[in-house]
């Protein structure tokens, strides 16, 4: 493609995507579509259960950004209350829009856009309210695959754990981004798979605090590789930025 017509294309579509009446239009549609999907699917789950235990105790979910796309039924399934943290980019602001029709209420913010404000409410709403968050590790932009460090200050503040979820499906489709964002075809299997809680020491920085970082992205991405390797899927790779992911693409 190229950059005349992205340029041209970007122009057609902004314009369109900024109307919020679009907008929900889109995401009732996506949402009904999501359903859909989840309902016709089998479905492989490994300790969902557990997700009783947070609709009262607070909890920080944590996720890889290009898996989040079957979680939402599952934790409104579970009937969790919870907020997501999500960008205040239009496409975050249509993720969050898309979750509120799951029962999840958005944080507006990232690690590189208002992160001590994001931190600072999400704190106040788990003390006040007693309520969940979600937090997409590696979003807005990447690297894929690579803890941030909002997640554990989260837990650490507050004392709730950190939760591991993922999922996976027998007949994915990835899209061409920077976070390899899947989503099921109709009529396969989609795995589910609940972590166990890891706890954050509240004195823990420094050297440790980094150790600990480290430690939960192995676990996860651990989790994400021994889930797609039951259904025998390519090995999608780490690292991968949002910046330069569309620099290469421009560039071929």
């Amino acid at each position: 493609m190229s950059k005349g017509f992205r340029k041209v294309w970007k122009n057609f579509w902004t314009p369109i995507l900024h109307n919020s009446v679009i907008q929900w239009t889109l995401v009732i549609i996506l949402a009904g579509l999501t359903w859909f999907i989840f309902l016709t699917s089998k479905h492989r789950f490994v300790n969902t259960k557990s997700l009783k235990k947070y609709r009262e105790t607070p909890a920080v979910f944590v996720f890889f950004h290009g898996r989040c796309a079957m979680l939402s039924p599952v934790i409104k399934s579970a009937r969790v209350k919870s907020y997501c943290v999500a960008s205040r980019h239009k496409d975050g602001r249509m993720m969050a829009r898309l979750q509120r029709l799951f029962g999840l209420r958005a944080i507006y913010g990232s690690t590189s856009d208002g992160a001590v404000a994001v931190l600072r409410e999400g704190v106040r709403i788990m003390h006040e309210k007693n309520i969940s968050v979600c937090v997409p590790v590696d979003g807005p932009s990447g690297p894929s695959m690579h803890v941030q460090d909002g997640a554990l200050y989260f837990a650490k503040m507050t004392g709730a754990p950190i939760i591991p979820c993922c999922f996976s499906c027998s007949r994915p489709i990835y899209l061409d981004r920077w976070d390899k964002f899947m989503i099921p075809k109709l009529f396969g299997t989609i795995s589910c798979r609940i972590g166990d809680p890891i706890y954050i020491d509240s004195k823990l920085r420094g050297e440790a605090f980094e150790q600990k970082r480290a430690e939960i992205e192995e676990i996860m991405v651990k989790q994400l590789r021994e889930m797609d390797a039951e259904f025998k899927l390519p090995e999608i790779p780490r690292g991968i930025h949002a910046t330069e992911y569309k620099k290469h693409n421009r560039n071929k």
